[in-house]
């Protein structure tokens, strides 16, 4: 029984430095592209 504790404590340790590291390392800023579309405004 202490195995199988120790074993998911190590994996949850491991999965929180995954996601740490994917948060600084990966890339994750969005695509931008300019964006122009004609307004036909009512002026009655």
């Amino acid at each position: 029984m202490k195995t199988i504790l120790k074993l998911i404590l190590i994996l949850a340790v491991l999965t929180a430095l995954g996601v740490i590291g994917y948060a600084y390392l990966g890339d994750m800023s969005p695509d931008q592209a300019d964006v122009s579309e004609p307004v036909i405004l009512d002026g009655s």
